[in-house]
Formats: C-alpha cells, structure tokens, sequence
C-alpha cells in the first residue's frame, strides 16, 4: 500500500504562492492516479487538481490558471503549485492516490470516494 505525505502548507496573504508536495513511497508514475482534495470548515471534501501518467487530468474551475498539478518522477513526488491565492482557498489540502482503474478514477468529476489511499492532510490559510 502507497502511503502519502504532504507538506507546504502554511500562511499567506491574499495573491501569495504556496507549493505542496506530495511524498509517495512507491513508484507511482503510471500506476497511480494521484490527486490533491481540500475540505474547508464545514464543507464537503472537494476535488482540486489530479494527474495520471505524465499528464494533468482534472482541475476544478476555482483554481484554474491559478494552481498547477506535476510531478517529480524519479522522486516520487506531486505538487500543487497554488498561485494568487485567496481566502477561498483556504482548507486543509490533502494527497490521495489510487491504482484501481486509475484512468477513470483521473477523469472529472473527481469522486473522493474512488481513491483508497490518503496522506493526513497539510493546512492552507490565506488571509485578506
């Protein structure tokens, strides 16, 4: 079983930039589909961005423009580069995983649900 960790998370003002990282402990290029999620207080988990293969598949029309999916192959490592930043995007931001029919699980709508693996999540807050 993939076990996922994140980082990055932290504080900024409205218009910053954050990176999140994505550790994996296996290989996951090509087997995997992997996504980052965020839940907001008293909001549903939602997806945000995912990736399978060498490409991105899913982006929600919030963040659009705004945030960037890749990865670092040889590292095992996917990132979530967040530019311009608001307070709506303030959230815990988590990493999820799945290698059971990755491809579908990578297409929109991005369904929580279909992803067994899951990091422990790292906080966003972007103040105005």
């Amino acid at each position: 079983q993939v076990q996922l960790v994140e980082s990055g998370g932290g504080s900024v003002q409205a218009g910053g930039s954050l990176r999140l990282s994505c550790a994996a402990s296996e290989v996951i290029y090509s087997r995997y589909c992997v996504a980052w999620f965020r839940q907001a207080p008293g909001k549903e988990r939602a997806g945000v961005a995912a990736l399978y293969g060498s490409e991105s598949t899913f982006y929600a029309d919030s963040v659009k423009a705004r945030f960037t999916i890749s990865q670092d192959i040889a590292e095992n490592r996917v990132y979530l580069q967040m530019n311009r930043l608001s307070p709506e995007d303030t959230a815990m931001y988590y990493c999820a995983a799945t290698s059971r029919a990755p491809g579908p699980a990578c297409a929109p709508p991005l369904i929580s649900t279909e992803f067994r693996f899951w990091g422990r999540g790292t906080q966003v807050t972007v103040s105005s």
